[in-house]
């Protein structure tokens, strides 16, 4: 079988590898049909991301935040493997396989407002790549560095294509002091191959704080130049959709408000995993999805609250 190109060369030379995006943002077309706005597609298509503000209700809010504190709090009945805490304080700092390991959060998933918008940009039907809760606690909640999501999954997950997504939905309001995530726009045009291979089981250490696979400040700071930087900012129930080479990055958060958000990678069925290509051996099942690649069928909105 004959070894798949690499369009995306990263990890493997002495110089950043610096090179425009070979794919497509969006792959539907735009109508009245279409789940988002004209406005909103565009902003998309042109920006990287969509931020959408109070898009989930209280009632619905109530009942993700219970099911997050009872994940938090009762890790007994999770996967040990899937439970990343913070490095300095042993906080909770994110679950993952969270879609696998709670039924509010697979509905919460598959909901049209989700699944449905992801079905649309990619074109095609989805599966989940990746899901998890992330918390940061107040005080003590640690930043996290700047990257481009498809850096690491194609580096180090075999991911081959941009044709994948992250939503993060809200549970917590998102303030400019605790510590939102900020975004380059337009930096999803760019892909920026970094140096340094990559560790044996370097995922052990990136969760907590990722120092293989960011990019470099001089390329950094020439995109922060052309671009800019963005920070949404919202109440809890508001959704950020970014495209899976969107340049981001957190501040810790040093304020006593918590910060909190389910979040689930959407990959197209056509782009499914193939060997890594800058890693010896594929991240685990949990992070990286190869066996649990069930197409996600969009629901329609239900009048009832999410409930547990």
């Amino acid at each position: 079988m004959a070894e798949m190109r690499d369009l995306y060369p990263t990890r493997k030379g002495t110089t950043p590898d610096i090179r425009s995006r070979q794919d497509p943002v969006v792959y539907s077309e735009w109508s009245e049909d279409a789940p988002l706005t004209r406005g909103e597609y565009e902003s998309y298509r042109d920006n990287g991301f969509l931020f959408m503000p109070g898009l989930f209700k209280a009632e619905e809010l109530k009942s993700l935040l219970d099911e997050s504190a009872r994940l938090r709090t009762d890790t007994s009945r999770l996967e040990p493997e899937t439970l990343v805490s913070e490095p300095d304080s042993g906080d909770v700092r994110s679950i993952f396989a969270l879609h696998r390991q709670s039924d509010v959060m697979q509905s919460l998933a598959a909901d049209e407002r989700l699944a449905g918008i992801a079905e649309f940009l990619l074109g095609e039907a989805v599966y989940i790549h990746q899901s998890r809760l992330n918390y940061k606690p107040g005080f003590r909640g640690k930043e996290f560095y700047w990257h481009s999501d498809f850096e690491t999954w194609h580096a180090e997950d075999g991911m081959p294509r941009m044709r994948a997504l992250s939503m993060s939905l809200l549970l917590t309001d998102n303030e400019p002091h605790n510590g939102p995530l900020m975004l380059v726009p337009g930096s999803h045009q760019t892909f920026v191959g970094t140096v340094g291979a990559t560790p044996e089981d370097n995922y052990k250490s990136s969760l907590k704080a990722q120092e293989t696979g960011v990019p470099d400040d001089e390329n950094l700071a020439r995109l922060y130049e052309r671009h800019g930087m963005s920070t949404p900012t919202g109440p809890a129930g508001s959704l950020l959709i970014f495209d899976c080479n969107t340049l981001h990055g957190s501040a810790s958060n040093i304020s006593p408000l918590p910060r909190s958000n389910a979040f689930f990678v959407f990959n197209a069925v056509s782009n499914r995993l193939v060997a890594p290509f800058a890693a010896k051996e594929p991240r685990p099942e949990f992070i990286g999805a190869r066996r649990h690649t069930d197409v996600v069928t969009p629901t329609r909105r239900n009048a009832k609250p999410l409930a547990a």
